[in-house]
């Protein structure tokens, strides 16, 4: 699908959506626990419906009505099939929580990837899970098998890769029969999407006791106590596109279904827009950001990596230099996000760069705009969608549908919340 934005966002207010981080979360527990949840998610995203995909073929009732879904949790005194076979699209956060928990509850579990997924980081948690009962076949490529069962014990981790590895170990090991232990070695990159993993095993009465920092002792024969009831809390990474959108355009922009005390790293985009010189208005349960004069920062993004896009954006049309440090990891994402950002910032007209492991960005009075590209990645696309507020041309963008990965109602939103225009626009065939 291609985009023409023929008129960028006028500023108001726009609900943010559900997130899609505490929302795979929260249905994994429930597909664990001894009784079923209902779960509050007003909206699902192509990665979310992997994640209750998924479930669903491991046994477990998954019924969205509208507003929620219903769980029925996996029958584990079944008899288990002799394989079972997982779609997980190109959602990373699916593969990397059910691949232990396959390996614990069952002998062979084949995975099911699109896109880019087969190629991103695997290998650290492959390994550790090899090292403990498990064994694969094809990794590299689709479909990946897992056989086996996980045993429980000592598994060591990088922290510098993905902390999903880490939750995925954190949902499986209750599972186990014995005890274990995670020690993450090196600094634990993206630590609040630990903590957001941690809520919710607490949530469903699993005890994890971190003996010291990024140390993990998780007691075997842990029952998944469901709480009956569970809301999915609004999507700060989201959300981040349309706050920052506040900070570059003509007028305010407000999200309103935000907590303020949320776990959620991207949380961090309100500070980092005050750092720019946006004014933000803080409220009980929203967020108002209105321009500023924009001045360029030096943030690091070893905690909120999905924060780069929109940073970035914001950083084009500010005032003097931005470096984007800590971001090496973004190179394996639905892009090489970083190369990314900076190639469909320079089709617009910005004045940016690639650094081994970031990027650096002389802000300008305004962008070009023009024709760019999402390279199949969803924050990409949002990112291109906002900017356009400071272009002197239309933005057009190819490959805009990559924005159903994660918010499935971006250009809806984009027009009937915040007062934008967009067209679609006919690709000639052949």
């Amino acid at each position: 699908m291609t985009v023409r934005i023929t008129k960028p966002i006028l500023g108001g207010s726009v609900c943010a959506i559900a997130s899609k981080s505490e929302a795979h979360r929260l249905l994994i527990c429930a597909a664990l626990a001894d009784s079923a949840t209902h779960i509050s998610c007003p909206e699902r995203s192509e990665d979310i419906d992997a994640t209750a995909r998924c479930l669903r073929a491991l046994g477990a009732g998954s019924r969205y009505y509208g507003n929620g879904f219903i769980i029925t949790p996996i029958d584990r005194d079944a008899e288990n099939q002799p394989e079972y076979a997982l779609d997980c699209g190109e959602s990373g956060s699916t593969l990397r929580f059910l691949l232990p928990v396959c390996g614990s509850l069952f002998s062979k579990t084949v995975f099911n990837m699109g896109g880019r997924l087969p190629k991103r980081p695997l290998s650290e948690l492959c390994d550790e899970m090899a090292a403990h009962g498990c064994s694969f076949s094809n990794q590299g490529s689709s479909p990946l098998v897992c056989m086996g069962r996980l045993e429980s014990g000592t598994f060591t981790l990088p922290g510098n890769v993905s902390s999903q590895f880490v939750s995925g170990l954190l949902f499986a090991l209750p599972l186990l029969s014995g005890d274990s232990r995670i020690c993450v070695t090196g600094v634990l990159e993206s630590r609040p999407y630990v903590d957001m993993t941690l809520d919710a095993l607490q949530l469903y009465g699993v005890e994890i006791i971190e003996e010291e920092q990024n140390v993990f002792s998780i007691a075997g024969n842990q029952t998944f106590c469901s709480p009956q009831n569970a809301r999915v809390g609004g999507d700060w990474s989201n959300a981040a596109f349309w706050l920052s959108a506040g900070a570059i355009g003509q007028n305010s922009v407000t999200c309103t279904n935000l907590d303020p005390a949320s776990r959620q790293g991207d949380r961090a985009i309100a500070e980092l827009l005050s750092r720019f010189g946006a004014r933000v208005l803080w409220g009980v349960d929203y967020l108002t950001v209105s321009p500023g004069a924009l001045r360029g920062i030096d943030v690091e993004v070893g905690d909120t990596p999905d924060l780069a896009p929109a940073l970035a954006a914001v950083a084009s049309i500010a005032e003097g230099k931005t470096v984007i440090r800590n971001a090496g990891r973004l190179r394996s994402k639905e892009s090489d996000r970083l190369r990314a950002i900076a190639s469909f910032l320079t089709d617009l007209g910005a004045d940016i760069s690639e650094t081994s492991d970031g990027l650096t960005i002389i802000g300008k009075k305004t962008l070009k705009g023009g024709e760019t590209w999402s390279y199949g990645d969803h924050r990409i696309a949002m990112s291109a969608a906002i900017v356009s507020a400071r272009c002197d041309e239309p933005v057009v963008i190819r490959g805009a549908e990559a924005v159903r990965k994660s918010y499935q109602g971006f250009f809806e939103d984009f027009c009937d919340s915040l007062g934008g225009e967009i067209e679609i626009v006919k690709v000639a065939s052949g």
